[in-house]
């Protein structure tokens, strides 16, 4: 593979001899980015294994800057490839700036004594991941989160070529891994590093990556740029997602749409309605949106959670004939809410769907979602409570009862 830094050739991974995925070809660039994603169990982190040499390959081969890695020095490769990965590291009596020094060890003698420069580099590396209060500190004693921010520092001021990570972000919060990301991203364009990992945070693969291997099944399913796996069909199929979603428009999962027709009706559109769509999914009330542009922000959440959505062509104003389906949808519903407060030419029948359900007393706020879910259940009790009566007139009437 021309200029790949870090390549493997029909490598075959597995343990105790038995093959797990065979005749592996993946590469990755200096200046590149290339992110592992595939289901739990289905050989990511035995593909990082055996190119770090933790796992002795059952066939192939892995080639490091033009070299055959396993004919290469353990000094060799510690100069040109760092590594993260998700083993716990417990080192007794080591403060965190010493376990971030062990980085410089293969440029330091036999006797592992630090020059001043060698000490310099582990104070600039504690400052790129934020984690210079925390040098004095006992490794034992701190968060695996720093843990994983001081082991991504141990391997900068390795000075490699390519670093390895094995799910960096597993004990982060949402700060940290923003922050892990940056300084590899960073990393990677001044550089010129190359990175190679595994990730299960999609909307963090996505954006982050230049090139993505999808593992799948014991084999290599697909490889290609975020813009080539990250469509909706594709993920749903690579992670077998039966229950709930995934937005490729997002990067993120929706959760499954609430059961049963439609009780309320939300006039959205440009980001206002979705907050509105997770409420009542969360809810469990079933809902319709409309009307919305197929170009809208809020058509992919809604298209994700909603009973039914009304839409309409992108960049085109909406029709009589979806006004007209929205107005009846409406007069099925119980509730309305219009969380949209800007109307203009081509969504102006929205500010009329509004009045007309102002006008039926079917406009409401967010607030009285709260009891209508809590009367639901009261008017299902009432309804079980009253069975020998229960019929179409009956159920009509306790609706009425409770909602009006």
């Amino acid at each position: 593979m021309e200029n790949y830094y870090v390549y493997t050739d029909h490598m075959t991974v597995g343990y105790d001899g038995v093959p797990l995925i065979e005749n592996i070809e993946i590469g990755v660039r200096r200046g590149e980015i290339l992110t592992l994603i595939g289901p739990n169990g289905s050989g990511k982190s035995t593909i990082l294994k055996s190119i770090i040499r933790q796992l002795r390959l059952l066939a192939g081969t892995v080639v490091l800057d033009g070299q055959v890695m396993a004919e290469l020095s353990e000094r060799d490769v510690s100069r040109k490839l760092s590594i993260v990965m998700t083993e716990r590291l417990r080192p007794e009596l080591m403060s965190c700036w010493d376990v971030v020094a062990t980085g410089r060890y293969p440029y330091t003698g036999r006797l592992g004594l630090l020059s001043g420069e060698d000490c310099r580099k582990v104070d600039e590396a504690l400052d790129m991941v934020h984690a210079r209060e925390l040098a004095d500190r006992s490794f034992a004693c701190i968060s695996d989160g720093q843990r994983q921010r001081l082991l991504l520092a141990r391997a900068i001021c390795q000075e490699p070529e390519v670093i390895v990570l094995d799910e960096p972000t597993s004990f982060l919060d949402v700060r940290h891994k923003l922050e892990l990301l940056d300084i590899l991203k960073t990393m990677v364009r001044e550089r010129d590093l190359a990175v190679v990992m595994s990730l299960h945070e999609l909307d963090l693969a996505q954006k982050v990556s230049d090139r993505v291997v999808c593992v799948n099944d014991s084999h290599v399913e697909r490889c290609g740029t975020p813009e080539e796996i990250f469509t909706d069909a594709y993920i749903r199929s690579l992670y077998g997602i039966e229950r709930g979603s995934y937005s490729a428009e997002f990067g993120c999962i929706e959760m499954p749409p609430a059961a049963g027709a439609p009780r309320v009706f939300v006039i959205g559109g440009g980001g206002s309605g979705i907050s509105a769509y997770r409420l009542l999914q969360r809810r469990g009330i079933p809902f319709a949106a409309g009307v919305l542009g197929e170009n809208d922000v809020d058509y992919p959440v809604a298209r994700a959670l909603a009973a039914e959505v009304i839409s309409e062509k992108p960049f085109a104003p909406i029709s009589e004939e979806a006004f007209q389906r929205a107005r009846e949808t409406i007069d099925r519903c119980e509730k309305v809410l219009c969380p949209l407060e800007t109307f203009g030419e081509t969504n102006d029948k929205n500010r009329a769907l509004r009045q007309y359900a102002l006008s039926r007393a079917l406009l409401c706020d967010a607030a009285a979602l709260e009891s209508m879910t809590v009367t639901h259940r009261a008017a299902e009790k009432k309804c079980a409570d009253r069975a020998p009566e229960r019929g179409p007139t009956a159920e009509r009437k306790g609706r009425t009862e409770v909602w009006n």
